[in-house]
């Protein structure tokens, strides 16, 4: 039976919304019929795929509509095109079934499914022995979805896709093509009204900006030599392991002669070796997702499932990532689940509708970036990002997620004023559905990948950041494996940036951060957020003229990397940058050539030797049997000392003073009477100090020590025996 001529014009206008039912073979009462849209053809010959002749179709609208009859049952087939002496074959897409099953449709309607980045967006695929690229997008509301791309002159009438009415996805198997090919959706909205062109939300690749299409790709690699690295971390407490991360922004940490960014292989070539140098242990990078504005540094994020195209190809990071492990350096990216930016291609009312977002501005737009904030109530978002945070675990060998801005997401009234928010079913400020979106996140990493941890940005006291998700648990526990200590940062630097005269009137700011040390698993961050929009650089932060500034810098990282957490440092402030960071241009390397520069990048690679070969330091960084007070109330000489223990191991006391003074007969309390080793100084004069010290060794006798405390400098002491 023939279609209406509504249907046919509806069709060729691209205004179809079952597109399937029209087009390719169909069993009639008379046979097997067949209608194609092959624009620009003259004849048309039918084959199978394995070329056998069927018939030939012909032209019944000058639009490039052609019919005819077909020998056989429906099957996939191929056309042979021919026009003004010129031959191509089409295979056309749809006389295939579709890739998408009844348990696919199950699993995403439940919000469970756990495997969507094998399902939807873009994959390379052999279906019904073909090869092409099997396309699927969710979009519920819209009316129709087109499929436009460089393999079809980006005309949205040649591929109006599928739909799945069940569970909203659209869908379109298209032969022969491969990876490389540029793409996006043509979305029409529920009232008619087109919309702009959306880049695929599961996109494993994307154009360089400023262009935005989607790109079919393969992501992550297919040999990996990392077993080792994984099998090591998958048996390993991480709580009881050195971690000491080099905090880097892959665009600006070091350029190539052009000024232009290093691949993910020549930042491996030179970053790797660097940071094993160095003795860090992990590599934390800022957003490596897709994301359109450089000065964001990744944190407003178009593709979560894209590496960015600024550093080469997605494979380039799978192999930045199996090198890094092959030299043992465990990697972390910065992961964001809060919120996204409100680009014309991405996720912005991306069917006509509020999707991935709220439609009420007090629940769905944020303040402070002027982005979107995921609708994490509905369980599709909430699976879209779960799938992210499993995709790169699984593809890219991915150590952890340190995710970012988890305090906006906990609290609805997160930097709004009265009014501007809308309160919990209870009556409350908290986000249950952000809440428990986390929670499930966290559950379903752990429970899947293990070795893989993460960490939550979080800067206020919510309870149990870093306790375990259990559903019989208390349902705030969040299930992270750490926490930034925001306080430490904000008070230290506080107090580091005091005149040494008046430090004596703050000496809580020290003292006060191990009240809670151990509330959480903490990592003490001193991240590219201290060094950015007129904060200068660490260097500038602290108090003093030259010398002053270069050795309250060491003391300070003394006092960190003796202080109970995992240690965080942003790239540069290891070697004292001057200049705060600018995303815009590489560090100052040349900065290292200078003595007191090199003196400190000297320390911060001798810390993280002490650090990662004494388990006294890192062993039990977090729980309280780790620590003990030495010295806690001497205010008026602005001296802290503690004692680093863990079982098994000599204990390490720390020591620091913070005046301008040589405290040269220092009466220090040690719990073991003996020999106590040197083991670190920093005011050494390989490290731009003064020379002062203890001439390796102090011997406790009667429960304490005389010790020589050099002025601004951190010492520690190792027990011999």
């Amino acid at each position: 039976m023939k279609p209406p001529g509504a249907a046919i014009s509806a069709l060729l206008e691209g205004r179809h919304a079952d597109p399937f039912s029209l087009l390719g073979p169909h069993e009639g009462p008379a046979g097997t019929f067949a209608r194609a849209v092959l624009p620009g053809a003259e004849t048309v010959e039918v084959f199978s795929l394995k070329g056998a002749k069927l018939g030939k179709l012909e032209q019944v609208d000058p639009r490039g509509l052609f019919e005819g009859k077909l020998r056989g049952k429906p099957k996939p087939v191929q056309y042979r095109c021919s026009a003004n002496g010129h031959e191509w074959w089409v295979t056309d897409p749809y006389s295939f079934g579709p890739v998408l099953g009844p348990m696919d449709d199950f699993l995403i309607a439940e919000g469970t499914h756990f495997r969507l980045f094998d399902k939807l967006g873009a994959h390379r695929i052999e279906h019904q022995g073909v090869q092409g690229v099997h396309f699927a997008v969710w979009a519920p509301n819209a009316s129709l979805v087109r499929l436009v791309g460089d393999f079809n002159d980006w005309d949205p009438a040649r591929h109006p896709m599928r739909r799945r009415a069940d569970i909203g996805v659209w869908e379109i198997f298209i032969p022969d093509i491969g990876l490389g090919r540029a793409y996006k959706f043509h979305i029409t909205g529920p009232d008619g009204t087109v919309l702009p062109l959306k880049a695929d939300p599961y996109a494993f690749a994307a154009e360089l900006r400023p262009s935005t299409a989607s790109l079919t790709a393969q992501p992550g690699k297919g040999e990996w030599g990392d077993s080792a690295h994984r099998d090591y971390w998958a048996k390993a407490d991480p709580r009881r392991e050195p971690m000491a991360i080099y905090e880097v922004h892959p665009g600006s940490w070091q350029r190539d002669e052009t000024g232009w960014f290093l691949s993910w292989d020549e930042l491996a070539e030179r970053l790797i070796p660097y940071v094993t140098d160095m003795g860090f242990t992990h590599i934390e990078f800022l957003p490596v997702a897709e994301h359109p504005y450089d000065p964001s540094w990744g944190y407003q994020t178009t593709g979560l499932y894209a590496p960015s195209a600024r550093f080469g190809d997605a494979a380039g990071f799978a192999r930045f990532v199996d090198g890094a492990h092959r030299a043992g350096v465990s990697v972390l990216v910065d992961w964001v689940p809060a919120h996204f930016p409100t680009d014309a291609h991405g996720l912005a009312h991306f069917d006509g509708t509020a999707l991935y977002e709220h439609e009420d501005p007090r629940l769905g737009f944020h303040p402070d970036w002027n982005t979107a904030i995921y609708n994490f109530g509905r369980r599709e978002v909430a699976a879209f990002l779960i799938n992210n945070a499993l995709f790169w675990a699984e593809k890219y060998h991915i150590d952890g997620l340190r995710v970012d801005a988890v305090a906006s997401m906990l609290y609805r009234d997160y930097s709004r004023k009265a009014g501007e928010w809308i309160p919990n079913a209870e009556g409350g400020r908290e986000n249950w559905e952000a809440v428990e979106f986390l929670r499930a996140m966290n559950r379903a990493l752990y429970g899947t990948h293990a070795g893989v941890i993460t960490i939550a940005e979080e800067s206020t006291a919510w309870p149990g950041v870093t306790l375990p998700a259990f559903d019989d648990g208390p349902r705030s526990n969040l299930g992270f494996g750490f926490k930034w200590n925001m306080g430490f940062m904000h008070d230290t630097l506080q107090y580091m940036a005091r005149d040494p005269i008046h430090r004596r009137h703050h000496h809580d700011e020290i003292t006060f951060g191990l009240m809670y040390a151990f509330s959480e698993n903490f990592v003490l961050p001193l991240s590219h957020d201290e060094v950015v929009h007129g904060k200068g650089s660490l260097l500038n932060k602290m108090s003093g003229d030259e010398w002053q500034k270069f050795a309250t810098l060491r003391a300070y990282y003394g006092l960190m990397w003796g202080y109970p957490g995992k240690k965080l440092l942003f790239m540069g402030q290891e070697f004292a940058q001057l200049r705060e960071w600018s995303e815009a241009r590489a560090l100052d390397w040349e900065l290292c050539d200078a003595a007191p520069h090199a003196g400190v990048q000297a320390l911060v690679r001798d810390l993280n030797r002490i650090y990662t070969g004494k388990a006294a330091l890192h062993a039990r960084d977090c729980e309280a049997e780790g620590f003990e007070w030495l010295v806690a109330d001497d205010a008026q000489a602005s001296v802290f000392a503690w004692l680093r223990k863990a079982p098994g191991a000599p204990p390490i006391a720390v020591v620091s003073n913070f005046t301008p003074q040589v405290h040269d007969s220092y009466r220090l309390p040690l719990p073991h009477d003996g020999v106590w080793r040197e083991v670190l100084n920093s005011d050494a004069a390989i490290y731009g100090g003064s020379g002062q010290g203890n001439m390796g060794i102090v011997t406790a006798r009667a429960g304490a020590a005389q010790v020589v405390l050099p002025p601004l400098a951190t010492v520690m002491f190792e027990f011999e025996g």
